[in-house]
């Protein structure tokens, strides 16, 4: 398998190919992509956009963000959890974020599981239980042992939306373990921070 080799953009620092040519996608990759996030807010709000993205760019998604922090409370569980059928028709309304009825209502689904999920450690406690203990060749995957595992212990708990392509992209972008490539100026620098208050 030939793996991909990073880039070097016009400031001079080398990063990993998706991130160059675009300032949306640069920042987001040198200030988040592979940074520990911390809290419940956080962790829903990158479960529940990487389910968003599913089938379209990340790029699409990360432009939206602002929008979809908005309509669903700052990703407060509490409040998405009691949104009712007439949140749900103004959100299918709503321009400015992805309207896909499936996904919408697998984000109300899952802040239920959230919540219900506080009884026995918590969102973050369950995803983290997860992290990868085996060196892992970056971008060399979309699955792994550890986000197949991690996808049926959410469904489990009744989440969904949260298959294993999709759990490993959040295990990419919330570093469980370091995304970038061996070249990447980010490289050893992200995983285990704090974070920027942001998410995927």
């Amino acid at each position: 398998m030939t793996h991909p080799t990073s880039v070097v953009g016009d400031d001079g620092l080398a990063r990993c190919p998706w991130a160059v040519g675009d300032a949306l996608m640069r920042d987001y990759h040198d200030a988040e992509w592979g940074v520990r996030v911390h809290g419940e807010a956080r962790w829903f709000e990158r479960l529940t956009l990487e389910a968003f993205q599913s089938g379209l760019s990340w790029r699409t998604i990360l432009a939206k963000r602002p929008a979809f922090r908005e309509v669903f409370a700052d990703f407060d569980a509490d409040t998405v959890a009691a949104l009712d059928d007439a949140d749900f028709e103004r959100l299918m309304a709503d321009a400015r974020i992805v309207r896909n009825r499936s996904k919408i209502t697998a984000t109300l689904v899952n802040a239920r599981a959230v919540v219900a999920l506080r009884a026995d450690g918590g969102l973050e406690e369950l995803i983290l239980a997860h992290a990868p203990t085996r060196e892992v060749v970056p971008q060399a995957e979309t699955t792994s042992a550890e986000s197949v595992a991690l996808s049926k212990a959410l469904k489990k708990r009744g989440f969904t939306f949260v298959g294993p392509t999709t759990m490993y992209a959040l295990m990419e972008a919330c570093g469980l373990f370091d995304p970038h490539l061996p070249d990447c100026h980010r490289r050893g620098a992200a995983v285990g921070g704090a974070g920027a208050g942001a998410a995927r």
